[in-house]
């Protein structure tokens, strides 16, 4: 039987702190928010592996959970603070947003896929985590309702920048993704000032494509 609170340690102390996340509270988040209520009950054992975890018996084939390094610096690069409210982007079986909430953050959490959306509010409720709207429409679209944000997360990569999730930031407010496909990735904040947003490449990284946001097709003669 796996001991997941000993799991989640090793991973706190060698994926989370040994990969350059030094902010105490988001370090915090991730020692107590359990990932494995948040996965289908045959990918629980490798909750805490150093990988994007498949999630097709929850919902769509080839959707993925993010991996916590990747998750975590992402989340660090938000500068997520107590009382933001954050759109959570592919929030697939409510992981991310528990993270989020459990920074103090006011959450939206977007998802497309109708099973996701389903598995994700029985785990949020199952774990008692407050904080969180759960909606659900197409990703890149986000959730217009509700804006502005203080942060947006894109629980993925894309290969474009998003307008439609750029124009739902707030003044100050910052959207974070992984930009580009395996091999080469880079988690890249956008940060908005006045009518202008600027995009700054943060950290090599790779993270599995989100539906909506692939690069379209160029004609070729």
């Amino acid at each position: 039987m796996t001991d997941f609170a000993r799991a989640r340690r090793m991973m706190v102390d060698g994926q989370i702190r040994t990969n350059g996340i030094t902010d105490l509270p988001l370090i915090g988040a991730f020692a107590t928010v359990e990932r494995e209520r948040f996965l289908p009950e045959q990918s629980r054992p490798f909750a805490y592996l150093d990988l994007d975890l498949p999630l097709d018996a929850a919902g769509p084939k080839g959707r993925r959970l993010v991996k916590p390094m990747v998750l975590a610096k992402l989340i660090q690069a938000a500068e997520i603070g107590e009382g933001d409210r954050v759109l959570d982007v592919g929030s697939a079986t409510g992981y991310s947003s528990a993270i989020l909430a459990a920074l103090g953050a006011a959450v939206v959490a977007l998802e497309e896929d109708a099973a996701l959306a389903k598995f994700a509010a029985d785990a949020l409720a199952a774990a008692g985590t407050p904080g969180i709207k759960g909606v659900t429409g197409p990703l890149a679209a986000g959730w217009p309702k509700d804006a502005p944000y203080d942060a947006i997360l894109l629980n993925g990569a894309t290969e474009i920048a998003p307008q439609a999730l750029l124009d739902q930031l707030g003044q100050g407010g910052r959207f974070v993704a992984i930009v580009g496909q395996a091999p080469i990735g880079k988690g890249t904040i956008y940060r908005r000032s006045g009518t202008h947003v600027s995009a700054f490449a943060g950290f090599d990284a790779v993270a599995p494509l989100l539906p909506g946001f692939a690069k379209p097709p160029a004609f070729a003669f």
